[in-house]
C-alpha cells in the first residue's frame, strides 16, 4: 500500500513510546517537590532548545523569512509550550494513570479539526479505527488505575491534561503543511528557541529558588531521560512522521502511550499480564491499520498529486 509509509510510522511508534515512558518518570522526578513542573518544562525546553541548535550546526543551513519565523512561534507556543507546560503540570497535580486516559481523546479532536481546517474527509474506517484504539487504550489505562501514584488536584491536573491534547491537535493540523517547507532540525531549533523566550519571564524565580544541591542522582538521571529522549528524540521522530503521515494518524499513536505504561507496570510489578491486556493491544494496532487504510488516505494523495500540498 502507497500509503503506508513505514518511515513514518517507526517514527511515530518511538515517540510515543518514549512518552509513555515519560509520564512515570515525570512523577517520581516531581515526588520529592524539589523540581517543580514549571522547573520541568524549563528543563525540557531549553535542554532540547540547546541540543537542537547543536545538530543544526551539523546539517545544511535554510533561510528562514521573517513570516516564516512568526509561524514558527506560533507553533513553538502550540506545539511545545502550552502541550508540554500543561501535560507536565497536569501530571503533577493528577495520576499517570488519568493522565493516560485524557490523552486517549487526542486522535478524536485531531479528526475533527482535519475535517474543519483540512476538509479531510471523516470515514467510517477512521472513526471505527479511532474507537477501536481509544477501547484499547482505556482497556489498559481503566485495567492499571489502581496501580498508579495518586495525585493532590485530579480535576484541575485532568483539565491541564486536556489543554495539552487540544494544543497539540491544533498544532498537528495548523502546521500539517507549513513543517514541510524545511528540515526537522531548522523547524525544531527555532520552535524550542521562541518556546524558551516564551517561558523565561515566568521561570526565573523558579530557577533562583530551587535549592539545586539536594536534587538527587535518580532525580537528575530521570531530567536526563525527559530531555534526551522524550523531548530531543521524540521530538525528531515526531517530525518525521509528521512529514510522512496524515494528522489523524499520527494522533492516533497517542494510544501507543497506554502500552507502554502497561508494560512498565509489569516490570516493575505493579501491574499483571491478562488475556484483556492481549486483546487491548489488537484493538489499538487494528484501528492504527483501519485509519491507516482509510478513504481519506486516498483524498490526500489526490490532493498531493492534484498540487495543493
Amino acid at each position: 500500500m502507497r500509503e503506508f509509509r513505514l518511515k513514518g510510522h517507526l517514527a511515530m511508534l518511538g515517540a510515543n513510546t518514549m512518552w509513555g515512558i515519560m509520564a512515570p518518570v515525570a512523577k517520581l522526578v516531581m515526588a520529592a517537590g524539589i523540581v517543580s513542573p514549571l522547573l520541568l518544562t524549563n528543563f525540557r525546553i531549553f535542554g532540547a532548545a540547546i541540543l537542537f541548535w547543536i545538530a543544526s550546526m551539523f546539517t545544511p543551513r535554510e533561510h528562514v523569512s521573517s513570516r516564516d519565523l512568526l509561524r514558527l512561534a506560533g507553533a513553538g507556543l502550540l506545539g511545545i509550550v502550552f502541550n508540554q507546560g500543561c501535560y507536565v503540570f497536569g501530571v503533577g497535580f493528577t495520576s499517570p494513570s488519568e493522565a493516560s486516559i485524557i490523552t486517549t481523546t487526542m486522535p478524536i479532536w485531531v479528526m475533527l479539526l482535519a475535517a474543519v481546517i483540512l476538509k479531510e474527509p471523516i470515514t467510517w474506517k477512521k472513526a471505527g479505527g479511532i474507537a477501536l484504539g481509544g477501547t484499547g487504550a482505556l482497556m489498559l489505562v481503566l485495567g492499571s488505575a489502581g496501580s498508579g501514584m495518586k495525585g493532590d488536584n485530579p480535576v484541575l491536573g485532568d483539565l491541564l491534561v486536556l489543554t495539552a491534547q487540544l494544543s497539540y491537535a491544533l498544532y498537528l493540523t495548523f502546521y500539517r503543511n507549513f513543517i514541510k517547507k524545511y528540515s526537522v532540525f531548522t523547524l525544531m531549533k527555532w520552535m524550542f528557541t521562541f518556546a524558551a523566550i516564551a517561558v523565561t519571564p515566568v521561570s526565573v524565580r523558579e530557577w533562583i529558588g530551587t535549592s539545586w544541591g539536594d536534587v538527587s542522582a535518580i532525580e537528575l538521571v530521570g531530567i536526563g531521560y525527559v530531555v534526551i529522549f522524550a523531548t530531543f528524540i521524540a521530538y525528531i521522530c515526531t517530525m518525521i512522521g509528521q512529514k510522512n503521515l496524515r494528522p489523524t494518524l499520527v494522533g492516533m499513536y497517542n494510544y501507543v502511550q497506554p502500552i507502554v505504561a502497561s508494560v512498565i507496570g509489569m516490570c516493575l510489578g505493579l501491574d499483571r499480564f491478562t488475556p484483556v491486556k492481549i486483546v487491548a493491544v489488537a484493538l489499538i494496532f487494528s484501528g492504527v491499520y483501519l485509519v491507516t487504510i482509510s478513504r481519506a488516505a486516498a483524498h490526500d494523495a489526490h490532493k498531493i498529486k492534484g498540487g495543493k500540498e
